[in-house]
């Protein structure tokens, strides 16, 4: 393996708990309920090509590897990224192997994405704190 590359992707950090082997297929309707996700929303991913189901007639059948690329991009949405950087992600992810370059850019895109959590944390942890002493002061009016 060449020195500035890595083989493997991040699907590889959302591991499969259930232990689910390569040719398991789920229906649309399971991964719904799996992750908590809308059928639209499920639909809409594909529609972005960020999911290629197999279909067989209308039927929409998702291999472990799409479950575990949605396990990617909710990852990736709960922790703020727009869609437009879930693509980026995801495109680099799909790579065989990455390259240094690549791998750089999204630790930076990880960084970032931290400082922009972390910001916002500190926030609302000052509006809860605010929120609190508002209540203690009313409480204490009563």
């Amino acid at each position: 393996m060449h020195p500035d590359t890595h083989t493997g992707n991040l699907i590889g950090l959302v591991r499969d708990e259930a232990g689910n082997d390569a040719e398991t297929m789920y229906r649309i309707g399971e991964l719904s309920r799996e992750f908590n996700v809308t059928l639209r929303t499920l639909r809409f991913y594909e529609d972005r090509k960020l999911l290629s189901p197999k279909r067989v007639g209308s039927t929409r059948l998702y291999s472990a590897a799409d479950r575990e690329r949605l396990k990617l991009i909710l990852l990736a949405k709960r922790s703020g990224f727009s869609l437009s950087e879930i693509e980026e992600i995801l495109e680099v992810n799909d790579q065989d192997h990455l390259t240094r370059d690549a791998t750089e850019k999204l630790i930076s895109k990880f960084k970032r994405q931290v400082g922009v959590l972390s910001d916002q944390k500190k926030e609302i942890d000052e509006a809860l704190d605010e929120i609190s002493e508002t209540i203690s002061y009313l409480e204490s009016q009563l």
